[in-house]
């Protein structure tokens, strides 16, 4: 960022930024991704969701590092950069920007599908406008609807293990890890779950509008990472207790199965809106976690220009965010992206892999590097565990980019030589 570009204006606390991390990470995901870990893992998903934790640690711990030192908006793109050249903060931001709007519309279509199946993608348009609206009065405002909404959730899920543990149908049996579906399935299942937990990317991409970042992120990044795997843990054991490995895998909307198994029908309603006001929270998330990276990228002229523009009223980078609000309404209205979110968690693993080796640069004592050494070793292993279909085309948009890089670096040079 320039010295004269206007910077946005730093209004959140610690506890602003645990609870944009919460909205991002207790979020739509645990209403869904426990079935396909289940399918891949069986019980071993409480492994699973185990190593995924150790990995989302290690990453978040040296973002943490990161965005004390460079607190600006655009997370790793901007570490990348700083740490190991302009390519590598490149393809970091490329990953976040592609995988994270597939991200998006999957969150809004899930909202679709539980406010009104039948019109779900026009119901996901609504949800789309309506946070981008949100978004472009002012992160402030973002922060206090998403403590609503995680307020929200919170209670829907605590309604959910207490109904389920409770219940006569619980059985601590069914916990069994020795049933689990082998190392292939738990760390698929990892890579799964992992999907879930990124969240807290959006508090290092907030950056720049943190009061004093190098002790806001540092602190609020582990301890909203700290609460979600505490509120995994509990909603995956209750669970699992009540439809055994085997009804989760096969479950389509499996907390709803999970309190009518436990004779809570009456529950089912509540859960349903749960899951949309969550969906909700994530896509307000991450709309204001991709339009602060595609200002970061476009300050830097990887993407257009005109998108690095700050309002000069709300401080927001309002262009960047009406450019990712449009396309994720375009995805919304004319795509399913239910296979999508491998590819997303692939994108995602590829960005904090960045993240890691890019922390790994900040110290050359052995003690230091072990965090971020462990990270980049999980991201790799859970990337390449995803389904076969999600590596293809993860691995294919990761060289896309790395194609248009080159090109724009190609004619770059040439126009400087005229």
């Amino acid at each position: 960022m320039s010295a004269s570009a206007p910077g946005l204006r730093r209004t959140l606390g610690v506890g602003d930024a645990v609870v944009i991390g919460l909205g991002a990470m207790v979020g739509a995901g645990i209403f869904a991704a426990l079935a396909p870990a289940a399918h891949a893992a069986g019980t071993g998903l409480l492994v699973g969701l185990a190593v995924a934790a150790v990995v989302a640690y290690c990453n978040a711990m040296s973002s943490a590092r990161l965005a004390a030192l460079y607190p600006a908006s655009g997370g790793t793109y901007v570490y990348g950069r700083e740490r190991l050249g302009e390519f590598w903060g490149y393809l970091a931001g490329w990953s976040f920007v592609v995988g994270k709007t597939a991200s998006c519309a999957a969150m809004a279509l899930t909202v679709g599908t539980y406010v009104w199946p039948g019109q779900a993608h026009a119901v996901a348009v609504g949800a789309v406008v309506a946070l981008t609206a949100v978004n472009y009065g002012g992160v402030q405002k973002s922060a206090w609807l998403t403590r609503v909404i995680v307020a929200l959730v919170l209670g829907v899920l605590a309604s959910v293990v207490v109904v389920c543990l409770v219940s006569g149908e619980a059985d601590a049996g069914r916990l069994d890890i020795g049933a689990s579906g082998g190392a292939d399935g738990v760390l698929q299942a990892a890579g799964l779950l992992f999907f879930a937990f990124a969240g807290y990317a959006r508090i290092a991409t907030l950056g720049e509008e943190v009061r004093d970042p190098a002790r806001t992120i540092p602190r609020a990044i582990p301890l909203a990472l700290g609460i979600t795997l505490v509120v995994y843990a509990g909603v995956a054991v209750a669970v699992l207790s009540v439809l055994g490995a085997g009804g989760l895998g096969d479950a389509a909307a499996p907390l709803t199965d999970a309190v009518r198994a436990a004779g809570a029908a009456w529950l089912v309603p509540v859960v349903r809106i749960g899951a949309a006001v969550a969906a909700m929270g994530s896509l307000l998330a991450l709309i204001l976690g991709v339009s602060r990276t595609t200002l970061a990228m476009a300050r830097d002229r990887h993407l257009p220009g005109v998108l690095a523009a700050v309002h000069p009223r709300f401080q927001v980078p309002h262009r960047a965010e009406l450019a990712v609000g449009a396309v994720v309404a375009v995805l919304a209205a004319t795509v399913d992206v239910r296979g999508a979110i491998g590819f997303s968690s692939f994108g995602v693993l590829a960005y904090y892999a960045v993240a890691n080796a890019s922390a790994w640069t900040l110290s050359s004592a052995p003690a230091a590097r072990v965090v971020p050494v462990v990270g980049l070793v999980g991201c790799v292993v859970l990337a390449f565990s995803l389904p076969g279909v999600s590596v293809v085309v993860g691995a294919g948009v990761l060289v896309v980019g790395a194609v248009a890089y080159a090109v724009r670096r190609r004619v770059k040079a040439g126009a400087g030589k005229k």
